[in-house]
């Protein structure tokens, strides 16, 4: 595959406390400590990539050093390991289908939602978001906590973290959602050339704010997992195919609880999407050309 070098290993994907996994994944290992572990290796390089960046004070980061926040226990997280088994890059998705309003949501932490001049109107347009999910009988969410390590800023791993959670979402039966996206490093414009678009309100667009926490520039983005730039969908497809394979590691549950969740699960549509599915071939590409900047968001 076109992303793949001598220097990226594999994926794996964290998956949230209290939550099974669809049938497309092939390989799903419960295990504490193995997922307590990448977890933490996750958010030290989270912690580490943002001081530097000057978003976080070391002041908000635990005694060893990760940037810790609550929804990382609730979140699906895609990882790429190298080949010491060290988290290169993550990107964290926070499922909200069931948020019954914009309240609800973790973004309603975000400045823009207390602007006197767009507060309302950032409200709504998210809220029409939540409803066009509903409508279409997919689910909602929110990506974040978007990190790659300091050597590989300048290669294509950057961009290949986004598309494989362009392809996670697939896989869990396609997502609309929000993201919060900073302009350091030019992350929210490389997201919105990967295929996220700005956020609108009754035909006008909410603008990019002066976050005071992170001290930067920010803009909130909208995404459509089924809609990536069509330039990215062949990579997308077959990044579908390398997650499915990949381990997927989630917290050990109670043989009368795993039960109980089993017997819920109705994700037979995502394995559809794979089955006799080939992944397809794209031809070889400079890798300067997909050489992004570290970003952050």
């Amino acid at each position: 595959m076109v992303f793949c070098t001598k220097s990226q290993a594999r994926f794996a994907i964290l998956t949230p406390s209290r939550l099974t996994t669809p049938e497309a994944f092939h390989h799903i290992d419960f295990n504490d400590r193995r997922h307590q572990k990448l977890l933490a290796d996750m958010q030290r390089l989270r912690g580490r990539v943002y001081e530097a960046d000057g978003a976080i004070h070391r002041s908000e980061l635990t005694a060893d050093g990760r940037h810790k926040v609550t929804i990382d226990d609730q979140s699906w997280h895609v990882l790429t390991l190298d080949s010491n088994g060290e988290v290169v890059a993550c990107l964290r998705f926070l499922e909200e289908s069931k948020a019954s309003d914009f309240n609800a949501l973790r973004v309603r932490h975000a400045a823009l939602a207390r602007c006197p001049s767009y507060g309302s109107r950032f409200r709504c347009a998210v809220e029409n978001e939540i409803q066009q999910a509903r409508e279409m009988s997919i689910g909602f969410g929110e990506v974040g906590g978007w990190a790659v390590r300091e050597d590989q800023r300048w290669s294509p791993e950057p961009l290949r973290i986004v598309l494989a959670t362009y392809a996670l979402l697939e896989l869990l039966g396609s997502r609309i959602g929000v993201a919060t996206a900073t302009f350091r490093h030019s992350s929210a414009t490389i997201l919105q050339r990967i295929g996220l678009s700005v956020l609108r309100a009754d035909g006008e667009e909410i603008p990019p704010y002066h976050d005071p926490q992170y001290g930067c520039l920010m803009q909130i983005l909208r995404f459509d997992s089924r809609f990536p730039n069509p330039r990215y969908r062949p990579w997308v497809n077959s990044l579908m195919v390398d997650l499915a394979d990949a381990p997927v590691i989630g917290r050990e549950l109670r043989p009368s609880v795993f039960a109980a969740v089993c017997a819920g699960v109705s994700s037979r549509a995502s394995s559809h999407r794979l089955r006799g599915y080939r992944p397809m071939r794209v031809p070889p590409t400079d890798e300067r050309a997909l050489a992004l900047p570290a970003a952050v968001s």
